[in-house]
């Protein structure tokens, strides 16, 4: 693993800073958390700033909109984000760190001219259709049809979980398209037009009171062959591609600012008594080192990346993104679990930002495939164990 910085990518810090430490000033109040259609247009704001200042999709393929840098470069640019408190990507989030990067990797050059550059500029939002409400772990079993119609596939069927459903314009979709009994391998990955004729969405509001996700529903909606992303039943392939990335890169600057999170919480500890404890200091510390270890993570399945991409590959995160989501999950949930330590009464307050964290963590080990699923990868892929029956 190569952990140096090169002369360029220390200068592309010191310009990255220089531009954020001018822009966020300027930027206007954040909208409030429940209002989700004034929220995706300050997101959209901001990765248009984003687009316009040359940083938009710094890893990205430059016929892709991007700037064809070397995935290193990406970690300077969340790094130095997360430190001057700058936005994260926000509703977008799918179509940034999901289905954008699947379709650079995947899509056709049509596709990828069709897509990606709304995506960099902020004029497009995605969300992600892949779970259903007898599917979740189990992705493989999924029942939402798609059936050949000319030239496009009709699809029945429904989806849940949806993050930003409702302010979004596309979904990437996974449906099947051969027999009932296929499995894995009658599935077919498609982009959805979330305004076609046939899609119903429904928020859901969850447990910390916030609805970014929703139910959304099929009905005789029509989606475009040329729509397709890889070959009709072999949506399998490409969606473990969106679950790499998801799992390998998506949350690397979560783990920044989980970092910075747990400095905000050892200060809230001094301020009220708390840090006297040895136990906490001692859990708290421990933390730091899980925190630390977990970008460090990050920075080998980076080098990894870029390693093959040197050589020619694709760059898409391997198994190691499995071990990174496993632990990071664990790590985020215990890092609130301290959180409610130190806070005492106040986390109890549901509309604390500690409350609202530490509930949220709780989707952390489910997300993007549970522990379970993830321990089962490790054991097959790193480990070489035999598959479970």
């Amino acid at each position: 693993m190569d952990l140096d910085r090169t002369a360029e990518e220390e200068e592309f810090r010191r310009g990255l800073r220089a531009w954020l430490d001018a822009t966020l000033p300027e930027l206007p109040p954040k909208p409030s958390p429940d209002d989700w259609p004034a929220r995706r247009a300050y997101d959209c704001a901001w990765q248009r700033a984003l687009y316009d200042a040359g940083y938009a999709g710094l890893h990205w393929p430059a016929d892709a909109g991007g700037r064809g840098a070397l995935p290193g470069k990406h970690l300077i640019f969340l790094e130095e984000t997360e430190r001057a408190g700058a936005p994260y990507v926000g509703a977008n989030f799918v179509g940034l760190l999901h289905a954008g990067p699947t379709i650079a990797t995947e899509g056709t050059a049509a596709q990828r001219a069709r897509w990606l550059p709304p995506i960099l500029r902020g004029e497009e939002v995605w969300c992600q259709g892949f779970s259903e409400p007898d599917a979740g772990s189990d992705l493989a079993s999924l029942r939402t049809r798609a059936v050949r119609d000319g030239d496009a596939y009709v699809v029945t069927g429904s989806k849940i979980w949806t993050s930003h459903a409702e302010v979004a314009d596309w979904c990437e979709l996974l449906v099947r398209t051969g027999p009932p009994d296929s499995g894995r391998r009658g599935l077919t990955w498609l982009a959805l037009s979330m305004d076609a004729p046939g899609v119903t969405v429904r928020p859901l509001r969850t447990l910390a009171g916030s609805a970014e996700f929703a139910e959304v529903f099929l009905d005789g909606a029509r989606v475009p062959l040329s729509h397709r992303v890889g070959a009709e039943n072999d949506g399998w392939r490409v969606t473990m591609v969106t679950l790499s990335y998801e799992r390998g890169t998506a949350f690397a600057g979560e783990v920044v600012a989980c970092r910075r999170t747990l400095v905000r919480l050892a200060r809230a500890a001094r301020e009220n008594g708390r840090w006297d404890d040895p136990a906490l200091r001692r859990r708290l510390g421990r933390l730091n080192a899980e925190f630390g270890a977990l970008w460090r993570l990050v920075q080998w399945n980076t080098s990894e990346a870029e390693a093959a991409l040197r050589a020619g590959g694709d760059g898409v995160p391997g198994a190691g993104s499995s071990v990174f989501k496993l632990r990071y999950s664990h790590a985020r949930q215990e890092l609130y679990d301290a959180a409610a330590d130190v806070m005492g009464p106040l986390s109890l307050d549901a509309d604390h930002e500690w409350t609202t964290g530490r509930l949220t963590s709780l989707a952390y080990t489910i997300a993007a495939g549970t522990s379970q699923i993830q321990r089962n990868i490790i054991a097959e892929r790193v480990l070489g164990l035999p598959k479970g029956r």
